[in-house]
């Protein structure tokens, strides 16, 4: 029986396929269009997910919203505030899209799907659903936290086996999420998504502004709670982009939140100590309320094991913490915890909740993408008329190692590739992690980021804790752990400013090769640990080995490991001669 999820008509869109319970297939959109973020019908995805199957097979299509959720609430919200009816006619036509889901993709796909049944899941069921049947507990505290999805902001619950008992909700207009979106706003990072960039900056900063901040959101008995007067979402509404492209919002702060903390920041103005300052202040006050909200589930629910999805998930710099700050002993963050997951969880829901079907699935990894075989590989290295040198494994992961090791900035596409917004292995940018200067060099070179944002390692988990102090597993790059003193000059390009590093932890039954090429480096150096990067510049990760190559053309990448293929940039400056970046 084959279940495929969507996430549609919302940011982050996706598709998922689930193959009697076991998922097999998920890729964004955004990988395929190359719209970031984007946020209308996955129709690439559904198609690539479904490619090679019967659909005869498809016996339901789970989508990761309900209309239905909250509906008296969502009416007599807007029937007390007319001011907001123009924005809640767009959030309906919105929801009114999603009933023809259904037909839409019919008609991107070469065969009927009449047979499907279709399902509308709870935004915040979907995203527990793909936090807890993903993880490997067969029971555990639950919890989704973030912006908004289906009038609520937050659920929480406790999993067990093939059910979740859903025992508590934080709805519209209260918000966790909302709360670090609006100083996200505030701060000068105006598009959908740039909360990380306030999370990389308030490492520079002291919370020095955190007391009156603690005006603005608290936590209550399993809840958040607003003070409504810094925010405008509940009175005059927030303009959304859900319809296609890439999605945007609207300012959710009010004057009151300039009255209390001055002007607002100008975006791509000079960011000074004061913006760090408040940076560093939102932080503290999120994950104040964030561990209040966990401790009380971990009271609550009595359970050791906790499982986490919703874009407030993402937050790496609290979710590091969690086992010092709450009693909770096992942790697992959905990999794609931002809305592209809930594709993922509505098919998950729909298979254990509402069939009733036992657990048979962990998602230990996140390589669930499209792969490119060495012939795909090789036609599209021909199709460029570039130069390149193929290797068999011991060949390519020496020569890997070594140009790494001699300060080389590496494109590396190997296997299938990442769901989720991390590159973990697959689609990476690599460099030596012991070089002061290499945050710069790839900034200035290939990436083009703001100073305060953290390049990342992956380690081989055997050796986590001789590096980090806390070695539990953290496959994902979703939580920060602290660097141990001593190995902090070791490492430079890794080490964020406040310590910590956002780490993946790499097994070798997750993927071999990439834990031979970090074996391969720790031989060479003594150093375990790759810097590594999503494999892009200003776009969504690369997806095809033609977007690879094109990437490293028109950048100042080094080299290019493409499958069993290396490729020099000095060798190839033919083929790089009209790329925008090359030069640069």
């Amino acid at each position: 029986m084959n279940i495929l999820g969507l996430n549609a008509f919302h940011g982050d869109a996706s598709a998922a396929l689930l193959q009697d319970g076991v998922l097999v297939m998920a890729v964004e959109e955004e990988r395929l269009n190359r719209i970031k973020h984007w946020a209308g019908l996955p129709a690439g995805g559904a198609a690539l997910c479904l490619e090679g199957t019967n659909l005869a097979d498809l016996k339901h299509i789970a989508i990761s919203r309900d209309p239905k959720a909250n509906f008296w609430r969502k009416v007599v919200r807007v029937a007390t505030h007319p001011e907001a009816w123009g924005h809640a006619r767009s959030r309906a036509a919105n929801s009114l899209r999603l009933t023809g889901v259904k037909a839409e993709l019919q008609k991107t796909l070469s065969g009927s799907i009449e047979q499907a049944e279709f399902h509308f899941v709870e935004h915040h069921r979907a995203h527990l659903a793909s936090a807890f049947f993903c993880s490997p507990f067969a029971e555990a505290a639950v919890a989704s936290v973030d912006g908004f999805g289906d009038f609520a902001s937050s659920m929480w619950a406790v999993g067990k086996d093939n059910n979740i008992d859903v025992k508590g909700t934080t709805r519209f207009p209260h918000s966790l999420g909302i709360f670090y979106t609006a100083f996200t706003q505030f701060l000068g990072f105006p598009n959908y998504g740039d909360e990380y960039k306030m999370m990389g900056l308030g490492a520079y900063g002291e919370p020095r502004f955190a007391s009156k901040i603690r005006e603005v959101v608290r936590h209550e008995n399993g809840e958040f709670r607003l003070n409504l007067d810094y925010f405008i979402h509940h009175t005059e509404g927030v303009e959304m982009t859900w319809e296609g492209g890439q999605p945007a919002l609207g300012n959710v702060y009010s004057k009151k939140m300039i009255e209390a903390f001055g002007p607002a920041r100008i975006a791509r103005s000079e960011i000074g100590p004061e913006t760090a300052d408040m940076a560093a202040s939102v932080q503290v006050v999120f994950e104040e309320v964030y561990f209040a909200f966990l401790n009380y589930l971990h009271k609550a629910t009595g359970q050791k094991a906790l499982c986490l999805a919703g874009g407030c998930a993402l937050n790496c710099a609290a979710n590091g913490k969690i086992f010092d700050k709450t009693p909770f002993t096992d942790l697992y963050v959905q990999p794609a915890s931002n809305d592209s997951g809930t594709s993922i969880g509505a098919a998950q829901y729909v298979w254990h909740q509402k069939l009733g079907k036992p657990r048979s699935f962990s998602m230990k990894h996140a390589y669930y993408g499209p792969s490119f075989d060495e012939v795909q590989v090789k036609a599209a290295l021909d199709a460029a008329g570039v130069i390149a040198h193929r290797y068999d494994e011991a060949e390519l992961l020496d020569c890997t190692a070594r140009e790494i090791a001699d300060g080389k900035v590496l494109g590396w596409f190997q296997g299938r590739m990442e769901f989720g917004p991390r590159a973990l292995g697959n689609r990476s940018i690599l460099a030596d992690p012991r070089r002061t200067d290499m945050k710069d060099i790839l900034n200035s070179r290939i990436k083009h980021r703001e100073h305060f944002r953290p390049f990342c390692p992956s380690i081989r988990a055997d050796r986590t804790g001789e590096f980090f102090e806390t070695s539990y597993p953290a496959p994902f790059m979703v939580a920060a752990y602290k660097l141990r003193p001593e190995r902090q000059a070791e490492v430079p390009a890794i080490t964020h400013n406040d310590g910590t590093g956002r780490l993946q932890t790499v097994e070798q039954d997750q993927n071999l090769l990439y834990w031979k090429l970090l074996t391969r480096f720790g031989e060479l150096t003594g150093i375990p640990i790759l810097l590594n990067t999503s494999f892009n510049e200003n776009e969504p990760v690369v997806n095809t080995p033609a977007q690879a190559l094109d990437c490293f053309l028109r950048t100042n990448m080094d080299v290019l490991v493409a499958g069993p293929f290396v490729l020099y940039k000095a060798e190839n400056l033919h083929a790089s001669e009209n790329r925008k970046a090359f030069g640069s």
